[in-house]
């Protein structure tokens, strides 16, 4: 019987994203999540012809949609929420070619001026619920 997991993932992409640039969007803030969280991923599996697979992380993942001032917002109270981890993917790290220029212009770019394009949320299912309970699937 498979145990209840009390805390929830979720990720929050700009719903007027070409599905590309979205996907992507998705996979960096996952990534930059998953190296934050300290918990084991599943167990590694095998298959019926006894080919190993590596482990998942045992958390569904709803995939939401919103705008990018929504996505701000929810990055903004994310991190104010205790348990709660939040890592945003904003349009500098999108433009940028390496991450050296991702961080030179990100240091250069005020809180203010960046616009948010994806989110991951990680901590206690209620409070990641509050955040994102009102947000539609990415379609």
């Amino acid at each position: 019987m498979a145990m209840a997991l009390r805390n929830k993932l979720v990720v929050v992409v700009d719903a007027d994203m070409d599905r590309g640039g979205a996907a992507n969007a998705a996979a960096v803030a996952a990534l930059a999540l998953g190296r934050r969280l300290d918990g084991p991923l599943g167990a590694d599996g095998k298959d019926a012809s006894g080919g190993v697979h590596a482990g998942i992380d045992p958390h569904p993942i709803p995939t939401l949609a919103a705008d990018p001032e929504r996505i701000r917002a929810l990055y903004e109270a994310g991190r104010e929420r205790d348990g709660v981890t939040a890592v945003g993917f904003t349009d500098t790290a999108r433009r940028a070619r390496d991450y050296g220029s991702y961080l030179e212009d990100l240091a250069r770019t005020g809180s203010e001026e960046l616009v948010y394009r994806a989110l991951a949320l990680f901590g206690p299912k209620a409070r990641v619920n509050a955040l994102t309970k009102r947000l539609p699937l990415l379609k």
